[in-house]
């Protein structure tokens, strides 16, 4: 990728969406200055796909997400649209299912700086990742039935599908602290006997990584009392959904935590976990941290940039430390103040070490 420019699909979607979409591009291009070539397609998706077009994914959009390296997503959806034919979050299934994005990853991590916001308290570093499944499961099995006296949801799950995230699984924990943990209820589901069965096949292909199992119940107590013991996290849809929001309450704001969601190949797709908080839309105080943290994710996994993903790292602590946050981490700052923060510290950061290296 460094010879040549890299595409990314921008996707500013809908309330707080543009404003801390902004805010990720104008660090990325802090970022990338004389350092990442790369050029930007944005397109119209979720409520203002259905404003501009009729449809929250618009074949436009699509096409130009098939055709990048990585595809960015702010958030979407809102009162707006709640009576549309097609809601903004049916463009969100249609886009990962058309990019064939199966495997959702949500890290979560607690740094120094924001162990003061956590609401739990560790001794250890928490450094885990969750990945998800996240095109098959109970929310996509047929058949899906209601009437007055009875409703039916179906899980399903097929071999495929189970390998082909497990191995993303195994591939991530290779290059972490060699640790997998399978998450599933297989004292009661057969679709969990069948992840084990999987799984266990899967893991004989990673001698190097420690592989063992846990019931959901149990992983959702240890989640609290004791994240530290997490490496990798792999499970299901709708186990994956409920611990991973879980898992991005501990770190004490979900305004900072950002997701991938990736397939065999194609681009990756990279979004904040929260959503467009149309609450606060205009007001300029909605936490770009998420958004940043996505870009730094993207950086590092899309583009092989773990170089500039760190500088993004170090800048978004070293501003949550100086006490520079918008109101949902008790902060008075701006949007724009937190923004403009983080790009000063990545300057001078990078003023100092020229300078020491002039010497």
């Amino acid at each position: 990728m460094s010879d040549q420019i890299a595409k990314i699909t921008v996707l500013p979607g809908d309330y707080i969406g543009p404003e801390i979409m902004k805010a990720g591009l104008a660090v990325l291009k802090t970022v990338s200055e004389d350092e990442f070539a790369y050029q930007i397609d944005e397109r119209p998706f979720g409520g203002a796909g259905i404003d501009e077009t009729g449809d929250p994914l618009p074949e436009a959009t699509l096409a130009s997400a098939k055709a990048s390296d990585a595809v960015l997503l702010a958030a979407i959806g809102g009162p707006k649209w709640d009576r549309a034919i097609k809601r903004p979050e049916k463009g969100l299934l249609e886009i990962r299912q058309k990019l064939n994005l199966f495997a959702n990853i949500r890290p979560t991590s607690i740094s120094r700086a924001m162990q003061k916001y956590s609401p739990i308290k560790q001794v250890e570093p928490v450094d885990f990742v969750i990945v998800r499944e996240l095109t098959s499961g109970i929310y996509f099995g047929q058949p899906r039935e209601i009437d007055d006296y009875r409703a039916i949801d179906t899980m399903h799950y097929t071999v495929d599908e189970i390998r082909r995230v497990a191995q993303v699984a195994f591939e991530m924990a290779e290059k972490r602290r060699q640790h997998v943990t399978m998450v599933d209820k297989a004292n009661v589901l057969a679709t969990s006997n069948l992840w084990r069965r999987v799984v266990e096949d899967v893991s004989a292909d990673y001698p190097d990584v420690t592989y063992d199992t846990s019931y959901v119940d149990a992983a959702a107590m240890k989640i609290i009392s004791a994240p530290e013991q997490f490496d990798v996290i792999l499970t299901e849809n709708m186990f994956g959904d409920i611990l991973s929001d879980e898992s991005a309450e501990i770190t004490g704001s979900l305004g900072t935590i950002p997701s991938m969601s990736r397939g065999t190949t194609g681009p990756a797709l990279y979004e904040p976990i929260h959503g467009s908080a149309p609450d606060i839309a205009g007001k300029g105080i909605a936490n770009p941290l998420s958004m940043i943290n996505s870009v730094a994710m993207m950086l590092r996994h899309s583009f092989d940039r773990p170089d500039l993903a760190d500088e993004i790292a170090k800048g978004v602590d070293a501003v949550i430390e100086s006490g520079i946050v918008t109101p949902d981490l008790g902060g008075q700052a701006t949007t724009d103040q937190v923004t403009s923060a983080i790009i000063n510290q990545i300057c001078e950061r990078r003023n100092a070490y020229v300078e020491n290296n002039v010497r």
